[in-house]
């Protein structure tokens, strides 16, 4: 079941990637529902903006239908908000998911110009960059809070990516382990290969794997 549904996933992932621009980029992702549920909590988002793209990994607390629509809540609004600095998307999150049993979120922005993200994450969505050029990998500051009911103060951090480097995001139904290991490779590949190593079949999970490509 699993296998089939990541399938489907990675179909609609390849059809739905982002619109070329100046600056290289593959990604995949992967993902599973909790065992009994018929929707995921944990959503993403890959979205192209004007000098740079937003990475986004949404997690809807708990299960099911309540976590799903919170996790939707939150892309909607970054979706359409993309070129915003990550602290006023958090903010803008977290208005939007007031009325919901609210989710974490890990918001990834990179810049074409100086190949720079900046980052930032609520909860318990984790996220590595991992050195083509090897070393030890960035890892984002994870800030306690629900956003959408309790936000943390808020402040980003940076790190440069270079090419060839590998983004992972994992939700926390992936262990906290993952890029122990992790060596820069094929993003999808990268993803397939995280979950099936890490995910927790007790909850569900969502890895997203993004690599800065050659110059054409």
């Amino acid at each position: 079941m699993k296998g089939r549904r990541n399938e489907r996933l990675h179909a609609m992932e390849r059809i739905g990637q982002p619109p070329t621009t100046d600056l290289p980029l593959d990604w995949g992702v992967a993902s599973w529902a909790m065992p009994g549920e018929s929707e995921t909590g944990d959503l993403h988002l890959v979205a192209p903006y004007p000098g740079g793209f937003l990475f986004a990994v949404a997690d809807g607390l708990g299960h099911g239908a309540g976590a799903a629509f919170a996790a939707r809540q939150a892309i909607a609004t970054l979706a359409g908000n993309a070129a915003l600095p990550v602290v006023e998307l958090m903010r803008l999150s977290h208005e939007a998911l007031h009325n919901t049993r609210g989710a974490a979120l890990a918001l990834v922005s990179l810049r074409h110009r100086d190949r720079t993200l900046q980052w930032l994450s609520v909860g318990n969505v984790d996220a590595a960059l991992v050195r083509a050029a090897g070393g030890r990998h960035d890892r984002v500051v994870l800030r306690g809070g629900v956003v959408g009911h309790q936000l943390p103060p808020l402040r980003s951090t940076t790190a440069s990516m270079a090419r060839g480097d590998l983004l992972v995001v994992a939700t926390d139904g992936v262990r906290s382990d993952f890029a122990d290991d992790l060596r820069p490779g094929a993003p999808q590949v990268v993803a397939d290969q995280v979950l099936a190593r890490f995910g927790k079949t007790s909850d569900d999970a969502l890895v997203l794997a993004a690599r800065l490509g050659s110059a054409p």
